[in-house]
């Protein structure tokens, strides 16, 4: 312990606060949540599901035909489903979950390729969209995309 020329304890010097780790800190925090924050719109958010790619089996067809490029989906073969709260417009019909299994699998029917748009309105449930994208998972529609309706 120092002392003082008259003989009494030296005053403790104190550390000075330093305000520089404390302004690193802040200026991570504020690159980690503006990295975090999602820009992307979500209306023009594609989705694609993890469906079966093909319900072909490799055989005498296929191998007869040789090997054909894939083919673009056809013009038109985009449907548009509106999801309100509780139920699915399509065509201007509307629908109760309970016959989402067969509009899907009726649309994978006509075209393989088929493409959905689902707009979804403001009145929908979260839980209504991924009964929805379930329903389009398990009837092997690949190609969805979300997109958000007005009132």
């Amino acid at each position: 312990m120092q002392t003082s020329r008259l003989g009494l304890p030296a005053p403790r010097q104190r550390k000075a606060f330093a305000l520089t780790p404390l302004a690193d800190i802040m200026f991570q925090l504020l690159i980690f949540f503006m990295l975090s924050s999602s820009l992307t719109p979500y209306s023009i958010l594609p989705l694609h599901s993890s469906g079966p790619v093909s319900d072909r089996q490799p055989g005498a067809a296929q191998s007869a035909a040789g090997a054909e490029p894939p083919q673009a989906p056809v013009p038109g073969g985009t449907a548009l489903w509106n999801l309100e709260a509780g139920k699915l417009r399509v065509q201007g019909q509307e629908f109760t979950f309970d016959a989402l299994p067969g509009l899907a699998r009726s649309l994978r029917e006509d075209n393989p390729e088929a493409a959905v748009v689902v707009i979804v309105k403001p009145s929908a449930r979260v839980q209504d969209l991924t009964t929805v994208l379930e329903q389009l998972r398990v009837a092997g529609i690949a190609s969805v995309q979300l997109s958000a309706g007005a009132g």
